[in-house]
């Protein structure tokens, strides 16, 4: 037995699963089964955003163990199986996951997270397919409008949750004012498809910021996987930037932060969306990775749980880590959370086989999950529903970086850790 397994039952035992959620996901015995519900899963499991689908296994493991005896809609046992694949960071290679699973496994539902990179391309794949489709980790600007959406008609198959530009732009404001600076900002977008919407004239950072009096300095879209810096890291000290913000993945973040510091560039703020997320990358950066910013999903301290095996914030990490002796990540609450309204909807659908019976239960969730509540009710746009963001800081305490919540403004329920430092 795995120590995944291992942990996954002992949280089973602590959190009363066996005794509260158990007769509702298995009351009928394996002989009963007469279906089979098949769930497809996309992320990206390898490449520059891999560290959005680290948690996969642990999180696969412990939903499969709770639907190892099947699942009940109505009296009726239904065996679940979840077929997972890698997007490998990949728009194309989530294309074509996504086809597979629809087209050659005949999934039922299809799920999937981490970026605009895999959420769109099998949204697109599940839409055009006619199959019922969930997604999260994204925000909903991306997620909706790089697919084209029209906010009077939105999409027919496919939801998301997840936060959007006005959660974090709220954010990064709110945190910023809490420092006297001189207001400049430089921007750093890449040539995709969360850069381009970060950086969108109309809908995106400039317009806010220049509403809260900020002045930003949009240099132009840089290549992902960028080697050179320097124009940009030149337009800011010539501006006399003090504070940096964006949205990049880690391997451009470390490139531009290296560059930044061999060329004399010292920001008193920096706030980057994406590459800022993981330890891993904070830890690689050794010091400088001190007083970084960014935003903040989901954290142990979050005063949410799951209602699916009644494990708080905090229990869900500390199983985390204690299987993979690993740190927590944020993605780990929204991994949890699409499997818990995946699930949800399952239970509820009049037939969990019937691509419009899950499309109508899908439409009818009201849920509070381990990120929050999940209901989509129209707002912003049709298929998507937010969740509550906040900005937190790295900080070394006793020799270890902890991401400290440093502002709550946008949803005041979440605690605030700490107050923000400037970078030293």
């Amino acid at each position: 037995m795995s120590n995944l397994s291992k942990i996954s039952r002992r949280t089973l035992v602590k959190t009363g699963i066996g005794a509260a959620v158990a007769p509702a996901l298995f009351a009928m015995p394996a002989s009963a089964q007469s279906a089979v519900i098949k769930i497809g899963h996309v992320s990206p499991k390898t490449g520059p955003l891999a560290g959005f689908g680290e948690a996969d296994s642990f999180i696969l493991e412990q939903v499969r163990g709770l639907l190892s005896k099947g699942l009940d809609n109505g009296g009726k046992s239904y065996k679940v199986e979840i077929i997972s694949k890698d997007s490998q960071s990949s728009g194309s290679r989530a294309a074509e996951v996504a086809s597979e699973l629809i087209l050659g496994d005949k999934v039922n539902l299809l799920v999937g997270s981490g970026t605009p990179d895999t959420t769109n391309p099998i949204s697109d794949q599940a839409e055009v397919n006619e199959v019922p489709c969930i997604t999260t980790n994204c925000p909903w600007q991306p997620y909706f409008f790089g697919r084209k959406g029209d906010p009077k008609k939105g999409f027919t198959w496919t939801y998301h949750f997840f936060w959007g530009l006005e959660d974090v732009i709220g954010s990064f404001l709110a945190l910023w004012d809490t420092l006297p600076t001189n207001k400049s900002v430089g921007g750093l977008f890449p040539n995709d498809a969360d850069g381009n919407a970060w950086g969108d004239k109309e809908r995106g950072l400039p317009p806010a910021l220049a509403a809260a009096g900020y002045k930003l300095l949009d240099p132009g879209r840089y290549q992902v996987m960028n080697n050179d810096f320097t124009s940009q890291i030149s337009a800011f000290k010539a501006a006399n930037v003090e504070i940096v913000t964006g949205n990049m993945i880690p391997p451009d973040f470390a490139t531009f932060w290296s560059q930044a510091a061999q060329q004399g560039f010292k920001p008193k703020i920096v706030t980057i969306g994406k590459a800022l997320l993981f330890p891993s990358v904070i830890d690689s950066l050794g010091e400088r990775g001190n007083g970084l910013t960014s935003e903040v999903w989901w954290t142990p301290n979050h005063p949410f749980k799951s209602n699916l095996t009644g494990q708080s914030c905090k229990d869900l990490t500390d199983a985390y880590t204690k299987a993979t002796s690993r740190p927590w990540t944020q993605p780990i609450g929204f991994q949890h959370a699409l499997f818990e309204v995946a699930i949800d909807v399952l239970k509820r659908a009049k037939n969990p086989t019937d691509p419009k019976a899950i499309l109508d239960a899908i439409i009818a969730t009201n849920y509070e999950s381990i990120v929050g509540k999940v209901q989509w009710t129209g707002q912003p746009v049709k298929n998507v529903t937010k969740t509550p963001l906040v900005a937190g800081q790295w900080q070394r305490k006793n020799g270890k970086f902890e991401l400290v919540i440093a502002e709550n403004k946008t949803a005041p329920n979440i605690p605030v850790g700490g107050k923000l430092q400037p970078i030293s």
